[in-house]
């Protein structure tokens, strides 16, 4: 058993898949940057999530995993086993809990490797981080955390956090002026986030969303910025299309890479979200929110922010964590009403 390096030169992380979780890996990466401050902190990351470090002082570098393109296959898993075995790694913490993210470290021949001892990879790690019997109750950011802890790590606050550079900042309040024109003082710039990449369990409905957006414009001359990926199209379309002339939409699903959105996230005066990975960018951007929660556990991915409010029904079904509703009523998320989703947003901001 090695033991795991005291000063390491390069330390290489495997970061998580899925932009909510990254979000939620950041307290994570403070902790290993101030435990390691003369390290160089390498990244490994699908390129879809490489934007929510892009500018962290908490890495070094970020290596694209391009597995949809030179990385794909089995042979792709080898070439870049063979490039991250040219960086001569001191060690490896793998916050991504796959088997393939342990097997790839293993290919790169990095000496020391940690990680959770799961989905049957334990013999390929040299230090196996066994999980604590109450962490599927804590918040993940708790969850990655417990990693850095298990490798004897010594671990900081649990405050997410997002870099934005000034240049992001100002492009992204160019934009709105070109979108909103000569926005009054007053009138409100609201984020909408109606999509959600697991499933149509976690989406609160186009319709209720449409109405949402008629009664900020109506009440407080409210500009809604629409979010979302080009998957999430459709929907956005929906609700522009619901709402017609009496709300003032502007449709951005599919329109902003991720770093501009969340400059543009960062400038909202309050967000509307499902479930999302965009919820935790709001959250680490300290963006009021209100959050809507059905089918997943807001205890574990709820938005981890003192400006967020979750509404949710207590139902015996409720979380069930399935990508649709097994019981075909999709009640958690039909019961929440407008109404009470405005009165959580107008309490929040005023």
């Amino acid at each position: 058993m090695y033991a795991f390096p005291e000063n390491p030169e390069k330390i290489l992380v495997r970061s998580t898949n899925w932009i909510g979780d990254a979000v939620m890996t950041t307290p994570a990466l403070r902790s290993l940057r101030l435990a390691y401050p003369d390290s160089e902190i390498v990244l490994l990351a699908y390129p879809w999530v490489s934007d929510v470090f892009r500018y962290s002082p908490r890495v070094d570098r970020i290596i694209p995993y391009e597995k949809r393109g030179r990385h794909h296959g089995l042979r792709g898993l080898r070439q870049l086993a063979k490039e991250l075995r040219q960086e001569r790694f001191d060690c490896a913490v793998l916050l991504q809990n796959a088997f393939e993210a342990a097997l790839l470290s293993w290919l790169a021949k990095i000496p020391v490797r940690g990680g959770y001892a799961t989905d049957g990879r334990s013999f390929l790690l040299t230090h196996r981080v066994e999980k604590a019997l109450n962490i599927v109750v804590k918040h993940e950011v708790f969850y990655y955390q417990r990693i850095l802890r298990g490798l004897g790590i010594p671990t900081g606050p649990n405050d997410l956090e997002i870099f934005l550079p000034g240049f992001e900042i100002d492009a992204a309040k160019a934009r709105l002026h070109e979108l909103t024109g000569a926005r009054s003082s007053s009138s409100l710039l609201i984020g909408f986030n109606p999509g959600a990449a697991f499933g149509p369990a976690k989406r609160w409905p186009p319709d209720r969303y449409a109405e949402l957006a008629v009664l900020l414009t109506k009440r407080y001359d409210a500009h809604i910025l629409l979010f979302g990926s080009a998957a999430d199209q459709p929907t956005t379309a929906e609700i522009v299309r619901l709402a017609g002339r009496k709300a003032r939409l502007i449709d951005l699903a599919g329109r902003t890479r991720l770093i501009a959105a969340m400059a543009l996230i960062g400038e909202c005066d309050a967000f509307v979200t499902n479930d999302s990975g965009l919820m935790h960018i709001a959250a680490a951007l300290h963006t009021p929110q209100v959050a809507l929660f059905g089918s997943t556990d807001h205890i574990a991915t709820g938005p981890y922010s003192a400006s967020a409010v979750v509404v949710r029904k207590e139902l015996v079904c409720s979380p069930c964590k399935k990508k649709k509703c097994p019981l075909k009523h999709f009640q958690c998320m039909k019961m929440i009403s407008t109404e009470e989703v405005y009165s959580a947003l107008v309490q929040m901001l005023y």
